[in-house]
């Protein structure tokens, strides 16, 4: 395997469209490495420079330390699994993890080992025989797996390959990816816009938008330190909830935050802020509460909720020029829209940004 770099690449198309802009990035070898953005901020463009297919405007791609910006896609050794898994209709199972081998003239006897090695890591005996028609997706999601493994490539890339696999399916075959990953020290680029798919396979996580890394970090604290509002907003289902609030010193350097008619103490110091600074401030739903009857806490007005078995989703209003808040409440709850409550944050957890974030 071998360690992936971009140096300051930057992509823009004839039409003017620039779809990377400064993108710097180091991968060692045999990381995993998540990127989720939203359609269209430039992560399955940043897989094609990878593979070759595509020509950088400028910026310099190393793999295993070697600049790459000139190789052939035959030279940089890429091995690639789509979403649509990109199977040859007409070939059995078999068929399919011999081609690739076949195009490159190997000889038969390294040709029996790889497949064989191939199949017995992703359980494929019983259906070697069989055409892709005849398969479950599970089952040509790794196929497609296989026909990349036995290429023995330098790095892999996968392209939302889970995509049209039912939520239950995505699941599994996601923990199969992380667990094959893990036993093979393979190097992986994983590109997905489904930031929980991120969260539960990533080691670190790259974050993208409009063509710019936005925060690369461990699952953890992307989740709860996430660096600007895009992140905050994109991570977490559902995403923290970002408002505007003023901050106002509470004496020893300590700060309180005043929000929707209510002051909420939170555990940051004023550090540079003056006291009176507007901020954006974020707090995920879980660390809302329903107010006991000795707490403070904030008014609110129900919009309507989600009953989710073990936990209620409960949208409502702080104030009438407020949006919707989330709040995640665990338990069931009988709460219906124009009901009024009352709701306590945890300070601690309060996430401020600048507002030029």
């Amino acid at each position: 395997m071998a360690s992936v770099s971009f140096e300051h690449l930057e992509k823009t198309y004839p039409n003017g469209y620039h779809a990377l802009r400064d993108f710097t990035l180091d991968i060692p070898d045999g990381e995993l490495m998540v990127l989720v953005g939203p359609s269209g901020c430039g992560k399955s463009t940043l897989l094609r420079l990878l593979a070759g297919l595509e020509d950088l405007s400028s910026g310099t791609l190393r793999i295993g330390g070697r600049i790459a910006n000139t190789l052939s896609p035959q030279e940089r050794n890429i091995a690639m699994v789509f979403q649509d898994y990109a199977l040859y209709p007409t070939m059995t199972v078999r068929g399919n993890l011999e081609f690739p081998l076949k195009m490159r003239k190997l000889g038969r006897e390294d040709i029996r080992r790889r497949v064989a090695w191939a199949v017995e890591l992703l359980d494929l005996g019983e259906v070697l025989e069989r055409l892709p028609k005849q398969l479950s997706g599970g089952q040509r999601q790794r196929v497609a797996m296989g026909r990349a493994l036995v290429r023995e490539p330098s790095v892999f890339l996968l392209d939302e390959p889970l995509s049209n696999l039912d939520a239950q399916l995505r699941g599994q075959v996601r923990t199969e990816i992380g667990e094959l990953q893990r036993r093979m020290g393979a190097t992986m680029l994983y590109v997905t816009h489904d930031q929980v798919e991120a969260m539960t396979l990533g080691r670190r996580i790259a974050v993208l938008h409009q063509g710019r890394i936005q925060q690369v970090a461990d699952p953890k604290t992307l989740y709860e330190r996430p660096g600007n509002p895009f992140v905050a907003g994109f991570i977490g289902s559902p995403p923290m909830n970002l408002f505007a609030a003023v901050l106002e010193a509470e004496g020893s350097g300590r700060a309180r935050l005043r929000v929707a008619g209510g002051v909420v103490a939170v555990g940051v110091d004023m550090g540079t802020h003056p006291d009176g600074a507007a901020v954006l401030a974020g707090i995920r739903p879980e660390a809302m509460r329903l107010a006991e009857p000795e707490d403070m806490g904030f008014a609110a007005v129900v919009m309507g909720t989600e009953y989710l078995g073990h936990e209620t989703l409960l949208y409502f209003q702080p104030g009438p020029e407020t949006q919707v808040w989330t709040a995640r409440l665990p338990g069931m709850y009988g709460f219906g829209p124009g009901d009024r409550v009352r709701l306590v944050m945890d300070g601690s957890a309060v996430r401020l940004f600048s507002r030029e974030d």
